[in-house]
Protein backbone atom coordinates (compact mmCIF):
# COMPACT_ATOMS: atom_id res chain seq x y z
CA UNK A 1 0.00 0.00 0.00
CA UNK A 2 1.85 3.68 -1.49
CA UNK A 3 0.05 7.09 0.17
CA UNK A 4 0.89 10.64 -0.82
CA UNK A 5 -0.33 13.14 1.88
CA UNK A 6 -1.23 17.43 1.84
CA UNK A 7 -1.44 18.75 5.55
CA UNK A 8 -4.04 20.28 6.79
CA UNK A 9 -6.16 20.25 9.90
CA UNK A 10 -7.68 17.94 12.31
CA UNK A 11 -10.83 15.92 11.87
CA UNK A 12 -12.98 12.59 13.91
CA UNK A 13 -15.06 10.40 12.01
CA UNK A 14 -15.76 8.31 8.45
CA UNK A 15 -18.15 9.33 5.92
CA UNK A 16 -18.28 7.61 2.61
CA UNK A 17 -18.30 10.38 -0.03
CA UNK A 18 -18.72 8.20 -2.79
CA UNK A 19 -16.87 7.70 -5.90
CA UNK A 20 -15.36 9.95 -8.61
CA UNK A 21 -13.47 9.58 -12.02
CA UNK A 22 -10.42 11.12 -12.56
CA UNK A 23 -8.77 11.52 -16.06
CA UNK A 24 -5.71 9.50 -16.02
CA UNK A 25 -6.35 7.29 -12.85
CA UNK A 26 -10.09 6.26 -13.23
CA UNK A 27 -12.61 5.80 -10.22
CA UNK A 28 -11.35 6.29 -7.07
CA UNK A 29 -13.39 6.29 -3.55
CA UNK A 30 -13.79 9.53 -1.02
CA UNK A 31 -13.79 9.11 2.86
CA UNK A 32 -14.03 11.81 4.63
CA UNK A 33 -12.09 11.47 8.08
CA UNK A 34 -12.46 12.89 11.73
CA UNK A 35 -8.94 11.85 12.78
CA UNK A 36 -6.77 12.93 9.73
CA UNK A 37 -4.83 15.81 9.82
CA UNK A 38 -4.05 15.87 5.58
CA UNK A 39 -5.24 15.31 2.66
CA UNK A 40 -3.92 11.86 1.73
CA UNK A 41 -4.14 9.36 -1.22
CA UNK A 42 -3.91 5.29 -0.67
CA UNK A 43 -3.19 2.85 -3.25
CA UNK A 44 -4.15 -0.79 -2.40
CA UNK A 45 -2.97 -3.80 -3.58
CA UNK A 46 -5.42 -4.44 -5.59
CA UNK A 47 -4.67 -0.97 -7.38
CA UNK A 48 -8.20 0.96 -6.06
CA UNK A 49 -7.82 4.53 -4.73
CA UNK A 50 -8.67 6.29 -1.89
CA UNK A 51 -8.67 9.86 -0.78
CA UNK A 52 -9.48 10.47 2.42
CA UNK A 53 -10.51 14.12 3.53
CA UNK A 54 -10.15 16.08 6.87
CA UNK A 55 -12.40 17.79 8.56
CA UNK A 56 -12.48 21.71 7.35
CA UNK A 57 -11.32 20.00 3.61
CA UNK A 58 -13.61 21.13 0.61
CA UNK A 59 -14.13 18.31 -2.12
CA UNK A 60 -13.28 20.17 -4.69
CA UNK A 61 -9.71 21.05 -3.12
CA UNK A 62 -9.35 17.28 -2.36
CA UNK A 63 -10.08 16.50 -5.90
CA UNK A 64 -7.73 18.94 -7.26
CA UNK A 65 -4.85 17.46 -5.04
CA UNK A 66 -5.47 14.35 -6.48
CA UNK A 67 -5.39 15.39 -10.07
CA UNK A 68 -1.58 16.81 -9.26
CA UNK A 69 -0.88 12.93 -7.97
CA UNK A 70 -1.86 11.25 -11.55
CA UNK A 71 1.95 10.59 -12.26
CA UNK A 72 2.33 9.61 -8.84
CA UNK A 73 -0.70 7.18 -8.61
CA UNK A 74 -0.02 5.46 -11.61
CA UNK A 75 3.90 4.60 -10.43
CA UNK A 76 2.51 3.35 -6.83
CA UNK A 77 0.72 1.22 -8.43
CA UNK A 78 3.26 0.40 -10.92
CA UNK A 79 5.14 -0.78 -7.42
CA UNK A 80 2.08 -2.60 -6.15
CA UNK A 81 2.16 -4.72 -9.11
CA UNK A 82 5.81 -5.79 -8.56
CA UNK A 83 5.49 -6.84 -5.00
CA UNK A 84 5.76 -10.84 -4.91
CA UNK A 85 3.71 -12.52 -2.59
CA UNK A 86 5.31 -14.67 -0.40
CA UNK A 87 2.62 -17.36 0.02
CA UNK A 88 0.58 -17.41 -3.31
CA UNK A 89 -2.80 -17.55 -2.46
CA UNK A 90 -4.11 -21.85 -2.62
CA UNK A 91 -7.82 -23.22 -1.65
CA UNK A 92 -9.26 -23.73 1.55
CA UNK A 93 -8.02 -27.33 2.06
CA UNK A 94 -4.19 -26.95 1.05
CA UNK A 95 -4.09 -23.19 2.59
CA UNK A 96 -4.90 -25.27 5.86
CA UNK A 97 -2.25 -27.78 5.37
CA UNK A 98 -0.08 -24.81 4.58
CA UNK A 99 -0.12 -23.13 7.56
CA UNK A 100 0.35 -25.85 9.17
CA UNK A 101 3.88 -27.17 7.85
CA UNK A 102 4.51 -23.31 8.08
CA UNK A 103 4.01 -23.18 11.55
CA UNK A 104 5.74 -26.38 12.57
CA UNK A 105 8.95 -25.17 10.38
CA UNK A 106 8.85 -21.81 12.58
CA UNK A 107 8.75 -23.89 15.31
CA UNK A 108 11.94 -25.58 14.38
CA UNK A 109 13.53 -22.38 12.95
CA UNK A 110 12.49 -19.31 14.69
CA UNK A 111 12.88 -19.87 18.43
CA UNK A 112 16.71 -20.60 17.91
CA UNK A 113 17.21 -18.35 15.62
CA UNK A 114 15.78 -15.41 17.97
CA UNK A 115 18.20 -16.70 20.64
CA UNK A 116 21.08 -16.52 18.70
CA UNK A 117 20.50 -13.37 17.07
CA UNK A 118 19.54 -11.98 20.94
CA UNK A 119 22.76 -13.48 22.52
CA UNK A 120 24.67 -11.92 19.30
CA UNK A 121 23.93 -8.56 20.10
CA UNK A 122 23.46 -8.59 24.07
CA UNK A 123 19.47 -8.45 23.62
CA UNK A 124 17.00 -9.47 26.62
CA UNK A 125 13.07 -10.48 25.42
CA UNK A 126 10.25 -12.36 26.94
CA UNK A 127 8.15 -14.62 25.49
CA UNK A 128 7.94 -15.72 21.66
CA UNK A 129 4.66 -16.72 19.96
CA UNK A 130 4.38 -18.00 16.49
CA UNK A 131 0.77 -16.67 14.78
CA UNK A 132 -0.55 -17.00 11.10
CA UNK A 133 -0.39 -13.41 10.69
CA UNK A 134 -1.21 -11.94 7.39
CA UNK A 135 -0.61 -8.33 8.09
CA UNK A 136 2.72 -8.23 10.73
CA UNK A 137 5.77 -9.81 10.07
CA UNK A 138 6.35 -9.45 13.43
CA UNK A 139 6.01 -7.07 16.63
CA UNK A 140 7.56 -6.56 20.00
CA UNK A 141 5.15 -5.73 22.93
CA UNK A 142 6.06 -3.48 25.90
CA UNK A 143 7.16 -6.29 28.06
CA UNK A 144 9.43 -7.12 25.33
CA UNK A 145 7.48 -10.32 24.49
CA UNK A 146 7.90 -11.08 20.64
CA UNK A 147 5.18 -12.07 18.29
CA UNK A 148 6.57 -13.42 14.76
CA UNK A 149 4.51 -14.73 11.70
CA UNK A 150 5.27 -18.10 10.73
CA UNK A 151 5.34 -16.93 7.06
CA UNK A 152 8.42 -15.81 7.50
CA UNK A 153 9.49 -18.96 7.12
CA UNK A 154 8.76 -17.92 3.22
CA UNK A 155 11.12 -15.64 3.47
CA UNK A 156 14.66 -16.07 2.71
CA UNK A 157 17.24 -16.12 5.88
CA UNK A 158 18.76 -12.90 5.47
CA UNK A 159 15.02 -11.55 5.40
CA UNK A 160 14.06 -13.64 8.99
CA UNK A 161 17.22 -12.60 10.54
CA UNK A 162 16.13 -8.59 9.52
CA UNK A 163 12.96 -9.28 11.01
CA UNK A 164 13.91 -10.51 14.10
CA UNK A 165 16.66 -8.10 14.46
CA UNK A 166 13.98 -5.02 13.67
CA UNK A 167 11.86 -6.82 16.70
CA UNK A 168 14.79 -7.21 19.11
CA UNK A 169 15.88 -3.82 18.93
CA UNK A 170 12.45 -2.81 19.83
CA UNK A 171 13.17 -4.28 23.16
CA UNK A 172 15.49 -1.14 23.60
CA UNK A 173 13.25 1.59 21.81
CA UNK A 174 9.62 0.77 21.91
CA UNK A 175 9.74 3.19 18.89
CA UNK A 176 10.79 4.19 15.55
CA UNK A 177 12.93 7.01 16.17
CA UNK A 178 16.40 7.77 14.92
CA UNK A 179 17.75 6.03 17.94
CA UNK A 180 16.32 2.90 16.75
CA UNK A 181 16.86 2.73 12.90
CA UNK A 182 20.29 3.64 14.02
CA UNK A 183 20.63 0.42 16.22
CA UNK A 184 19.10 -1.92 13.87
CA UNK A 185 21.61 -0.49 11.01
CA UNK A 186 24.53 -1.05 13.63
CA UNK A 187 23.06 -4.27 14.18
CA UNK A 188 23.33 -5.03 10.18
CA UNK A 189 26.18 -3.74 9.11
CA UNK A 190 24.75 -1.13 7.64
CA UNK A 191 22.18 -2.83 5.44
CA UNK A 192 18.93 -1.59 7.52
CA UNK A 193 17.70 0.74 4.06
CA UNK A 194 18.66 -2.03 1.73
CA UNK A 195 16.96 -5.17 3.63
CA UNK A 196 14.01 -3.24 4.50
CA UNK A 197 13.45 -2.25 0.96
CA UNK A 198 14.11 -5.84 0.01
CA UNK A 199 11.42 -6.71 2.36
CA UNK A 200 8.57 -4.07 1.33
CA UNK A 201 9.22 -6.19 -2.35
CA UNK A 202 7.66 -8.95 -0.47
CA UNK A 203 3.66 -9.25 0.65
CA UNK A 204 2.11 -11.76 2.77
CA UNK A 205 0.09 -12.78 0.47
CA UNK A 206 -2.28 -10.98 -2.23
Amino acid sequence: MFRSDCCSGMLKGNEDMGNVWIDGVGEISLVRSQRARRITLTVRPTGLVRLTVPCGVSRARALAFAETKVAWIASARQRVAARQAAVPPLPPEAERERIEELRRAARVDLPPRVERIARMFGFSYGRITIRASRTKWGSCSFRNDLSLSLYLMALPERLRDYVIVHELCHTIHHDHSPRFHALVDRCLGGQERVLDRELKSYVIRR
